[in-house]
């Protein structure tokens, strides 16, 4: 947890302290899963989250925040849902087409295997492999034990690798290379 003061400028100080941390780390994590706008929108929810809970933040802020990005980002999505089914409901606008996470040029075959995981099973390897938590960190923005994560993780890459294999253009005696999260 971090000290809060009760003067209103040493909670200034201490947000603008753990704003700095994870303001950078938080807009790549969002970036990664959605369009510029939302992951804009959502970085705000997130410093608003954590101005308002500050008090709550634990002395590693950066798992706590990714946490409260995958948090608020699920609330986006659902409420852009939401929006896209009553614009359809009406026939009024279609909805927009999808378009790869963050608008990136991206490597096809690691979307197309990632897209034969479970959601679930994508975002552990993308937290593990793109934000570079460990399991311990990975279960504290999942909400479960670090145990727990390691052996989701462990199945998770396993299936990737599987799902990597089956792209064009991968030979299937291809050796893999991993990273080095565990």
């Amino acid at each position: 947890m971090i000290p809060v003061d009760a003067s209103p400028s040493a909670a200034h100080a201490a947000f603008e302290q753990v704003a700095g941390e994870v303001v950078e780390p938080v807009r790549r994590y969002l970036a990664r899963r959605t369009d510029t706008a939302t992951a804009e929108d959502v970085l705000s929810e997130v410093l608003l989250v954590l101005w308002r809970r500050l008090d709550a933040v634990p002395a590693d802020p950066l798992p706590w925040a990714y946490g409260v990005a995958r948090n608020c980002l699920a609330n986006a999505e659902r409420s852009s849902r939401r929006q896209r089914r009553l614009a359809a409901k009406i026939a009024v606008v279609d909805p927009p087409s999808e378009e790869a996470p963050g608008g990136q040029a991206t490597d096809e075959r690691v979307y197309a295997a990632l897209s034969g995981l479970s959601d679930r099973e994508a975002e552990l390897l993308r937290l593990w492999s793109w934000e570079g938590l460990g399991p311990s960190d990975i279960g504290e923005v999942l909400g479960i034990s670090a145990n727990a994560a390691s052996i989701r993780l462990h199945r998770a890459r396993e299936k990737f690798k599987d799902e990597l294999r089956k792209q064009p253009g991968t030979a299937g005696h291809e050796r893999l290379i991993e990273g080095s999260g565990q």
